[in-house]
């Protein structure tokens, strides 16, 4: 569509509601989150006080407010921050899943050690072997565990994995 056709009702409506979701993101982020986002004061001050109300239509009516006060901000900074963290967030949960899955293997499989040995050749053998018998004896004993926990944090240490 051309820039100098008028946007219809329907397009200006759709563009509005997003920039209310995108408020609404705003609303639910951390203080620490907030304040690395460069906004203006007028907006900051209408998220952080949506964030204080609790009154189902009080926070509805706020969040309409932080809606309005999103059209006059550049969108495109705050919504590239946000994909940015989201992008980093799935990256963290992805390698955690990836550790989560090893550790399985490993108390599940008996080739998997020689598998994970052969992927990352750092590792010390004779300790994860040693911390998979634990971790295994702490499963049948319905132990704490411990040792379960040590293994994911060795694997950690070898794979990688975020922090």
């Amino acid at each position: 569509m051309a820039r100098d056709t008028p946007l219809s009702k329907t397009q200006r409506k759709k563009e509005m509601l997003g920039l209310q979701a995108l408020g609404v993101e705003l609303i639910s982020l951390s203080s620490e989150q907030l304040a690395a986002i460069e906004l203006p004061e007028i907006l900051r001050e209408a998220v952080l006080a949506a964030g204080r109300i609790t009154d189902f239509e009080g926070r509805r009516r706020q969040t309409q407010y932080v809606g309005k006060l999103m059209r006059q901000v550049d969108a495109g900074p705050i919504r590239a921050q946000l994909n940015a963290w989201r992008t980093q967030q799935n990256t963290h949960s992805a390698q955690f899943k990836r550790l989560e899955a090893w550790r399985e293997r490993l108390l599940a499989e008996e080739g998997a050690l020689a598998e994970l040995m052969q992927a990352y050749p750092q590792a010390d053998e004779p300790q994860l072997h040693k911390l998979i018998r634990d971790a295994r004896r702490e499963r049948l004993g319905n132990h704490p565990p411990k040792n379960y926990r040590a293994l994911f944090q060795y694997l950690r240490s070898i794979i990688g994995g975020g922090d």
